[in-house]
């Protein structure tokens, strides 16, 4: 389905590029800061080759509000009243590194193994660190591939507000759909002409069926939050093993008996306490009661 070009937000006119100025440095002791903040605000491992990425990354940041050297601004981000600053900070030390279809034995195995079960029944799906959206929607194809368009429902969380934000646009450079199969691309995105030549906007009927939160992953769900499925992916990697055990403990509390949890094909669970039990690499399920 092909959309014209008045239903697509114009494209945002192109910035002048910033007039080169000298990098404010980051000594050891404030990367020390930053890499504790991270930490305990989201349970992100920096490890110290991250220094630079930090600096580069905050660099903006600190000629934006006028400040010459990240002990200021580490001054700034911990006064009471700073709330919004923290988030952004956050926001910019994570990465967020995304595509439609990506690990495509996944929606694979979702569609062929899980997906029938729930034919005529409810079905939750949570995708827990939705980054600016692409897994999201491409979970949304996939369960009105598998169900058509029963009684099915997805959450799309992020501990980066400005992702969420990005993901409840639903709109995408059409090249991070090139893994897309074909009909799905066809039938559940709207593609942009004239202006909007090159993106892509979902399909309503998908956006409908998604909700989207900014969330943190080692603070407790909502009593009675239940789950199917679950998609984890491509973050365990960043957490420590305590991190990492806070994280699965309280995702396998959410995943209802006998729904199924994902994990990257990078990661695991080994090292971890867990009664999830796996059904084939980067997949498990929880035992029924």
């Amino acid at each position: 389905m092909w959309t014209p070009d008045t239903l697509i937000k114009p494209r945002p006119t192109k910035a002048e590029p910033e007039p080169l100025v000298e990098a404010v440095p980051l000594s050891e002791d404030d990367f020390e800061r930053f890499r504790r903040f991270i930490h305990d605000r989201a349970g992100i491992s920096l490890t110290p080759h991250k220094r630079q990425m930090v600096s580069s990354r905050l660099q903006r940041r600190l000629r934006h509000l006028g400040l010459r050297s990240f002990h200021a601004y580490l001054e700034y981000v911990s006064e009471p009243s700073q709330d919004r600053e923290r988030q952004h900070l956050v926001d910019l030390l994570t990465t967020n590194e995304t595509y439609f279809y990506r690990e495509p034995a996944h929606f694979e195995f979702l569609l062929k193994d899980i997906l029938p079960a729930y034919r005529g029944s409810p079905m939750r799906v949570w995708s827990a660190a939705c980054s600016s959206g692409e897994e999201v929607y491409t979970l949304a194809m996939a369960l009105a591939e598998g169900l058509g368009m029963g009684d099915w429902r997805i959450l799309g969380s992020d501990i980066s507000s400005r992702m969420v934000e990005a993901a409840r646009q639903g709109l995408y450079p059409l090249d991070r759909a090139k893994r897309l199969p074909t009909d799905w691309l066809g039938k559940y995105c709207l593609k942009g002409v004239r202006s909007q030549a090159g993106n892509l906007l979902i399909d309503p009927r998908l956006k409908a069926r998604v909700q989207l939160e900014q969330r943190n992953l080692k603070r407790p769900l909502a009593d009675g939050e239940r789950f199917d499925v679950v998609f984890l992916r491509n973050v365990l990697i960043y957490f420590d093993i305590p991190t990492k055990q806070q994280v699965i403990d309280g995702l396998t509390r959410a995943i209802q008996p006998g729904g199924y949890l994902f994990i990257s094909h990078v990661e695991s669970l080994h090292s971890l306490k867990t009664k999830l039990e796996m059904v084939r690499p980067s997949v498990f399920r929880k035992p029924l009661d």
